[in-house]
């Protein structure tokens, strides 16, 4: 049986030490916990590839808001891409939307051409899509190694049912991780979707800062 994996999304290098400390399989670092996750600073990446010994991945978002970006973001996305690689970054965390909510396959190409040998996961972009189903085809067809999702919905409780779908139609092909507001109160009923790789930012209190102890608990089901 496939192990089970907890990807913990951290917001500063405090969280990344304690999510290691308490269990956590792998980090995804990003910024600004209100926006989603935005791309923190080349600085803290290489602080916090130093200190942890876990797998890190990086979200490659340079602002907050939509996922439909220029010529010059994308431009400035491919140079950090590459900035994550050169640090030693295990995967990086990307996702790029047309005007009319399909995916950027050119985008998502470039970003992948960048990334070279790293892991890269589509986030959750795939969530706004018109067509989850195709999107996740078109995630397939460009080699991406997994798409982090709430099955289109609010959150992942809510979208049990499409993740399951997506997880029994796709998984074979692509990791499908569910992610969104994923807790230890909720973990149980999530498992139901057959997945193998959770997300959470597994944040209790006000702030930004991960929870040890909710983990742990969470690694319990795990």
């Amino acid at each position: 049986m496939l192990k089970k994996v907890l990807e913990i999304a951290c917001f500063n290098l405090e969280s990344a030490l304690i999510a290691q400390s308490a269990g956590a399989d792998r980090i995804e670092l990003c910024t600004d916990y209100s926006s989603g996750g935005i791309s923190p600073k080349i600085e803290l990446v290489k602080e916090t590839r130093e200190k942890i010994q876990i797998p890190l991945h990086v979200i490659v978002r340079s602002r907050d808001g939509n996922f439909c970006y220029n010529a010059f973001e994308l431009e400035e996305m491919v140079a950090y891409t590459e900035l994550c690689k050169n640090a030693g970054v295990n995967g990086v965390v990307f996702g790029a939307l047309t005007d009319d909510k399909k995916i950027d396959l050119e985008a998502c190409s470039t970003v992948k051409k960048a990334a070279g040998n790293m892991t890269l996961t589509f986030h959750r972009a795939i969530d706004e899509c018109v067509d989850i189903k195709r999107g996740l085809q078109e995630i397939i067809s460009l080699d991406y190694h997994r798409v982090l999702t709430s099955g289109g919905k609010q959150n992942a409780m809510n979208g049990i049912q499409s993740l399951k779908e997506m997880q029994n139609e796709f998984g074979n092909k692509i990791i499908i991780m569910p992610g969104g507001g994923i807790r230890s109160n909720n973990i149980k009923q999530i498992l139901d979707t057959g997945c193998k790789e959770f997300h959470s930012a597994a944040i209790t209190k006000s702030g930004a800062l991960t929870d040890s102890q909710e983990i742990e608990n969470l690694k319990l089901f795990l």
